[in-house]
């Protein structure tokens, strides 16, 4: 019995002093010898290149062989000279192996994307195994960058109060000072409860996202917002927007702006109305008869008032400006109206209202100017009312007559005579300025004595020509007319072939072998339908150097 003690005992020790120098083995060698450290600065500016260095050094006696160093950017990083997020090196990049006081550092350059004070984490790790050890080790790493300025303006423009339910504007100005173009850019808006969105220039995504895109150095831009906020007198209204880029499908905020609105009570009620109507849409060359209507919705009276009339707009012939009372100041464009010439603005009582009003032209041609408008901002005491108003498009059709031309080769009698076929060229040219026209179309009819020969040019242009043999009407359609079409770009135009058989109670005569001719379409920035006209065509070809008066008069 003590016999089989004793090897029990000693098949004890036998397992004890294996598993004891196996975990000798395995702890013969210490993470601590090899150093692995990374490199940087603790503080850069958004988009600021600069350089992570990953250093280790063997500072034991043992090789370590096959090693391995991953290195891990910061998220959302900007590489520079690099495609991944996650950068391995392998054993044969290594060497194969780290030799006692072997040392080796690797370079890696990048830009940091995130907003002020924000912390950006690089990770490192480097794995091995000690010669004669089978277990693989691993050293592991970090360093924080801290992004210490973002170079980029980013804030609100608005008043600080408004009146519940008015209509105002507010914008939001961007500008980079970035030593960097940033990219994916977009602008994100949370409006207060109780804002009602209208409009905004650019057009909105969602109401209240903008792609901003690209945004270099030195450039910026704004985001303007028409809407309307309601609430109660003294509540104040938070407006917050992010500024942001778009990487690896996720929002990086880069800069952040907020400002408060103040709802107030109104004291007065301002709107205008232009020729009598209050929605009026306006056309080059129009005489507008401006009338500003103001009224007292305040429980106060109001004296010794001043009201100005400023007037914005390249398509305003300010040089025609007419009002009996009012005061006309070059330098801003502004009317001004005095309460010593005008009695309501001198003594307005509660629920009272009265009116200014002055005449002013809009030039006949305005050059190439894309969707104009008119503004005019009117200030009365503290209150400020902004009105806008669209121009339609200047369309322009022209329609000539020819004898002589290179496109058809015409032939007959000239002068014509009775009973005798002669024919003519007829040509359209359409020309659009200012906004985008669709539906646009050329209408004009032909007297009785006058046939189409069915020759056309260009003829691709034939599946857009119509004639109805009953009204005897021609139309062409056009379909859609870019700005400046026809004025910057090549103008659509035309030419068709007609043949006028005279009558005997046109003998003498010089008459029409075509009628006037209408153009039309509706215009896609004040959504109202334009029309242009143009006179007949007769015998005469005023347009045809080669015809004399007499070679248009009927024998």
């Amino acid at each position: 019995m003590r016999r089989k003690f004793i090897i029990f005992l000693i098949f004890l020790a036998a397992i004890a002093g294996g598993i004891g120098f196996w975990r000798w083995q395995e702890n013969v060698y210490s993470k601590e010898i090899l150093k692995l450290e990374i490199l940087g600065k603790e503080g850069v500016a958004l988009g600021e290149e600069f350089e992570y260095v990953v250093k280790y050094k063997n500072n034991g006696n043992i090789r370590l062989e096959e090693p391995e160093l991953i290195f891990e950017y910061p998220k959302h990083s900007i590489l520079v000279g690099e495609t991944s997020y996650r950068i391995t090196k392998s054993s044969a990049d290594l060497g194969g192996a780290v030799y006692p006081g072997q040392e080796q550092s690797f370079h890696f350059k990048v830009r940091l994307l995130g907003k002020e004070g924000e912390a950006m984490v690089a990770k490192a790790w480097l794995s091995y195994r000690p010669k004669n050890l089978k277990a693989r080790y691993e050293s592991a790493t970090t360093f924080t960058t801290q992004i210490k300025s973002v170079p980029l303006t980013f804030e609100f423009d608005l008043p600080f109060q408004v009146e519940s339910g008015k209509e105002f504007k507010l914008s939001l100005n961007y500008f980079s000072n970035v030593d960097y173009p940033l990219s994916n850019l977009r602008i994100v808006t949370n409006y207060p409860s109780d804002f009602e969105f209208i409009d905004s220039t650019p057009r909105a995504l969602e109401k209240n996202e903008w792609d901003i895109g690209l945004l270099n150095k030195a450039t910026g831009g704004r985001v303007g917002v028409t809407g309307k906020l309601s609430g109660e007198i003294g509540e104040e209204k938070l407006f917050r927007a992010q500024l942001g880029s778009w990487q690896d499908s996720e929002f990086v905020l880069l800069k952040e702006a907020i400002k408060g609105i103040e709802i107030i009570k109104p004291s007065l009620y301002i709107w205008q109305q232009i020729n009598g109507n209050p929605q009026y849409v306006a056309a080059p060359g129009d005489w507008l008869h401006y009338e500003i209507f103001f009224k007292n919705v305040g429980e106060d009276d109001l004296a010794n008032l001043f009201l100005v009339s400023r007037l914005e707009g390249d398509a305003f012939d300010f040089q025609t400006i007419k009002s009996d009372a009012g005061d006309y100041e070059p330098g801003d464009n502004s009317i001004v109206f005095d309460w010593r010439r005008i009695p309501k603005l001198q003594f307005l009582p509660p629920m009272e209202e009265a009116k200014v009003e002055f005449w002013v032209s809009l030039k006949g041609d305005f050059g190439i100017l894309k969707n104009p408008i008119l503004k005019n901002k009117v200030f009365l005491s503290q209150a400020k009312e902004e009105f806008t108003t669209k121009i339609n498009s200047k369309v322009v059709l022209i329609q000539k007559g020819y004898f002589q031309d290179e496109v058809f080769g015409n032939s007959g009698p000239l002068p014509p005579t009775v009973g005798g076929n002669t024919t003519y060229t007829v040509m359209w040219q359409v020309k659009n300025y200012y906004n985008q026209i669709k539906n646009v179309k050329v209408k004009a009819v032909l007297p009785k004595q006058v046939q189409l020969t069915g020759k056309i040019f260009p003829e691709e242009a034939l599946d857009k020509f119509a004639f109805d043999s009953r009204s005897r009407e021609i139309i062409w359609e056009i379909g859609d007319l870019d700005i400046g079409q026809g004025v910057i770009t090549a103008a659509p135009n035309i030419s068709f072939q007609v043949k006028f058989t005279p009558t005997e109670d046109q003998r003498g005569q010089t008459p029409e072998i075509i009628g006037m001719a209408r153009v039309s379409g509706q215009d896609q920035w004040t959504k109202e339908i334009i029309e242009a006209s143009v006179s007949a065509v007769n015998t005469a070809l005023p347009d045809d150097s080669t015809i004399t008066p007499e070679k248009g008069i009927i024998q």
